[in-house]
């Protein structure tokens, strides 16, 4: 909104300022971030009272966690609220790209407030029918990919290689979608514990701030061998408003909680890293990039398909970081060494932009 307002007054004065994408990510971090704090009090205590018990707790869990009872589950809103004014506020919302990232950030954070909302309803760990949230997110997912690849194309860039594609054509558009699905999914697995899922999320939205605006660059994208993705630079304002409102909730959510993330936030912000990476066409560094979340969601697939083959676990528990809580490490070990594993891979996925 603010850059419409001054291209209409031809950005004169300290407006002039504005035009920069730099200027604009800087901004959106720092307004999500105050707004957060700000609300977030209030909307913790509004939640704590509307829910009485706050989110139901695994009693097949960690015992430890057991002690988290009461907590209220939903903090995600605080996260969307925060996020989406600083979008509104500083992005160029003339851009087809930031109209499709605000579809699928707002279409699954809705999807998971729903889910959020029947669990805390029916005091259950069971929310909506799986297959029911699968086919609302591809729903969402399809719709944004299809006004992705009008701004883009039908390639699926190879990292490490410069100018190497494959050329998908109607088979993209599953593609992309299958990658924001699940990105958002792999995320919803990822936050178990407390700050889990929230940091390797900053981690992972620094990384590809960097990525879309190189990748929104002519003279960078030629001199990196990078696609070159007109108005990609746009995306970089979002992914600095998701750190500031991740880091804001992270104010709270340090241990111990005082609020969950719940599905609400957790689908959302991955939500919109699938659609950021589709979007810049780093969706394969994506992977590199989170990881984490990757190992996370691999961890639940394996266990479940092994154990209904053979009868027997792989894991101790999936997600695999209840697997080491079960084999005694602390909580706060578990986050704080998934922390640097993301500040690893995100450098790894950084090096992919040179290493060609």
């Amino acid at each position: 909104m603010l850059y419409l307002i001054a291209e209409y007054f031809e950005f004169s004065g300290l407006a002039n300022l504005i035009r920069y994408q730099t200027f604009r990510a800087g901004a959106a971090l720092m307004t999500a971030l105050i707004l957060g704090l700000i609300i977030g009090p209030r909307f913790i205590n509004m939640l704590r009272v509307r829910q009485g018990k706050g989110q139901p707790i695994r009693e097949d869990g960690p015992q430890s966690h057991l002690a988290k009872r009461g907590t209220p589950t939903m903090g995600g809103l605080m996260i969307m609220i925060a996020l989406v004014v600083s979008m509104l506020l500083w992005m160029d919302l003339s851009s087809p790209l930031v109209w499709a990232c605000l579809m699928v950030t707002v279409g699954f954070g809705l999807i998971g407030f729903l889910d959020d909302y029947d669990k805390v309803k029916k005091r259950s760990t069971a929310g909506v029918s799986g297959r029911m949230r699968l086919l609302a997110e591809f729903a969402v997912a399809g719709a944004a990919t299809w006004i992705l690849v009008s701004e883009t194309n039908t390639n699926l860039y190879v990292p490490f290689l410069s100018g190497h594609y494959i050329p998908l054509g109607p088979f993209y558009y599953l593609f992309a979608a299958f990658v924001i699905v699940g990105a958002g999914n792999a995320v919803n697995l990822t936050d178990g514990l407390d700050g889990l899922a929230t940091m390797p999320v900053v981690i992972a939205a620094g990384t590809f701030a960097i990525i879309a605006y190189l990748a929104g660059r002519v003279d960078f994208s030629a001199y990196l061998g990078i696609p070159h993705v007109p108005r990609a630079g746009e995306l970089a304002i979002l992914c600095a408003g998701i750190m500031g409102a991740c880091l804001a909730f992270l104010w709270f959510n340090a241990p111990p909680a005082a609020v969950f993330m719940g599905d609400t936030g957790s689908l959302a912000l991955g939500g919109a890293l699938g659609a950021i990476a589709v979007a810049a066409q780093h969706e394969i560094v994506l992977a590199i990039v989170g990881g984490l979340f990757v190992v996370e969601a691999l961890s639940v697939i394996i266990q479940v398909a092994v154990y209904k083959r053979t009868g027997k676990r792989v894991f101790k528990m999936a997600p695999i970081h209840h697997h080491f809580e079960q084999l005694g490490w602390k909580e706060s070990t578990v986050v704080i060494r998934f922390w640097i594993v993301a500040i690893v891979l995100a450098l790894i996925g950084l090096s992919t932009l040179k290493l060609r």
